[in-house]
């Protein structure tokens, strides 16, 4: 198991800078090993939704298929290297819905499975006086697609797998959806900010990278289950993004762990029985959940 961290990218680098960067960090991942390999939230592009944008400045950051010519090469090679992996884009359907999407392509190029953002973060509108903003309420739908599990690769002992984007892995009801599913491996990308994005000054990275490490430590723990976290960090276009992209164990352990703000590859095994512990005693659901007393969670949104 690889995660591959990706350094910034800038407005101005072009798609095939960017391609040969994912094919690098590909080659590097089977060099040591991978036969799967997390790259980050909208891997292929900036992470676009810091301005307002419209037109065709606003276009060219989505895919209108997956695969398509412009990210064939990555699904080319990973084939040709037997390598599965997980990425992040920003999707635009036939219909002309927008996701911010993420897709798990097997060893053979197969998509397994697909997941598109549920918690989205920011605003609709931009904020006065704010030289960034978090506009994914704006340029992307609420996912649709719900928390599925799916199957890994035969080659990779056929985990049964679920995927997040960002936003998601700071909320556990995400987690436990897939971990009644029976998940053992959780894959997710990010983009988040190293500075508060609503404007508020009491968060700086060093915090963000701590809640980021946090969240999937602790949903990894509380669902029995493997989890690779995966940053696109550094500094991209002067808005900072945070690394700590890392490899966590069923017990809620780093077992790997960037460090830099870089491309940077980082590996692990994952012993798939690592789960066993968790699911079949303390989180053995079907001996110990109560689901008659957790309706407030289904009915309630806001705070009562």
């Amino acid at each position: 198991m690889a995660a591959a961290q990706m350094g910034p990218t800038q407005k101005q680098d072009t798609r095939e800078a960017t391609l040969a960067r994912l094919l690098a960090l590909l080659e590097e991942a089977a060099g040591k090993g991978a036969q799967l390999v997390v790259f980050p939230e909208l891997a292929f592009t900036t992470f676009f939704p810091r301005w307002l944008l419209d037109g065709d400045a606003l276009e060219i950051y989505y895919e209108r298929g997956m695969p398509n010519s412009h990210v064939q090469p990555l699904f080319d090679r990973a084939r040709e290297l037997s390598v599965g992996f997980y990425i992040g884009y920003a999707e635009l359907t036939p219909e002309g819905e927008r996701f911010n999407a993420a897709v798990t392509v097997g060893p053979d190029g197969t998509i397994l499975g697909k997941y598109r953002k549920v918690h989205l973060p920011g605003s609709v509108e931009p904020k006065p006086g704010q030289t960034y903003q978090q506009l994914e309420k704006r340029y992307f739908e609420y996912g649709d697609l719900g928390f599925p599990a799916f199957e890994g690769a035969e080659s990779w002992n056929t985990p049964r797998m679920g995927m997040l984007i960002c936003n998601d892995r700071r909320w556990p009801e995400a987690w436990r959806a897939y971990g009644l599913q029976g998940v053992e491996l959780m894959v997710m990308g990010y983009n988040s900010a190293a500075y508060d994005p609503n404007g508020g000054a009491t968060e700086d990275a060093g915090l963000r990278t701590f809640h980021s490490s946090l969240v999937a430590q602790g949903n990894a723990y509380m669902n029995a289950t493997w989890a690779v976290s995966v940053a696109k960090a550094g500094d991209e276009d002067g808005s900072g993004l945070i690394g700590g992209s890392c490899i966590i164990d069923p017990d809620g352990r780093i077992v790997a762990q960037t460090e830099s703000l870089d491309d940077e590859i980082v590996v692990a095994e994952c012993d798939l029985d690592a789960c066993l512990q968790g699911k079949t005693k303390m989180f053995n659901f079907a001996a110990h959940r109560r689901p008659e007393h957790y309706r407030r969670l289904i009915d309630q949104v806001g705070v009562e």
